[in-house]
């Protein structure tokens, strides 16, 4: 049995993770799900880390994963808890002393979300969460996701990325096929840059917790020793 740490993207909760987390303990295994506190202009990157932490508790045998901006704070999670396997889902790949806030201009997305958008006729980066964001979601549950939305503080976005290196422990990369937030050339591109592999590939869009959790966490548990 391993532990999953699930770690939510910006302005979110730990619940776009229920369905995931449903389907993984149906396999038997524990999940941590928590809420970081990301509308609180007093916690940045460390105290992300350390909500996760508290959450985790004695637990062992971690597999931690981050989705999208999560990929800050999974690492810094792996590393602290000595992790047995790290996963970014469409996630944002940190460098050393890079902050949040410099990753899209270092990453180049603005330009790949305009040419994958001249390419698609305006979906990719459209401003309607329901065309960019959720349009794979179920209408009800991306209505739900939307609602239980959160204001996400600045204040992580600003301080450089903590570590010197990425933790030294077994990694992967999930980019979704049908992401309008994160194109998965773009995503593909920075993953072969900053981690050296070569990521999988999930059908769906973004918000692939929600949309394809079966499938999700068919791939996760498909990571574990034995599988």
């Amino acid at each position: 049995m391993a532990t999953f740490v699930l770690i939510h993207g910006a302005a979110d909760t730990g619940w776009s993770w229920h369905l995931v987390e449903a389907e993984l303990r149906a396999r038997g295994h524990d999940v941590v799900a928590p809420d970081l506190p990301c509308d609180d202009d007093s916690a940045g990157l460390r105290e992300y880390a350390d909500t996760v932490a508290d959450a985790v508790g004695g637990r062992t045998d971690l597999v931690v994963v981050g989705h999208s901006f999560g990929g800050f704070t999974a690492p810094l999670v792996a590393e602290r808890l000595g992790a047995d396997l790290l996963v970014f889902l469409a996630g944002m790949i940190p460098s050393p002393v890079e902050s949040p806030g410099d990753w899209w201009e270092n990453t180049g997305l603005g330009k790949a979300v305009q040419e994958q958008a001249e390419r698609d006729g305006g979906l990719t980066g459209h401003e309607d969460p329901y065309v960019g964001f959720l349009h794979d979601v179920p209408r009800p549950l991306a209505e739900e996701a939307l609602r239980r939305g959160r204001d996400q503080s600045s204040t992580p976005s600003f301080a450089p990325w903590p570590l010197d290196a990425l933790p030294d422990v077994p990694t992967k990369a999930v980019i979704c096929e049908d992401d309008r937030f994160f194109p998965a050339a773009f995503l593909r591109r920075v993953t072969a840059e900053r981690l050296g592999v070569t990521p999988d590939v999930i059908p769906g869009g973004h918000c692939v917790t929600l949309s394809r959790p079966k499938e999700l966490a068919d791939l996760l548990t498909g990571y574990l020793p034995g599988a």
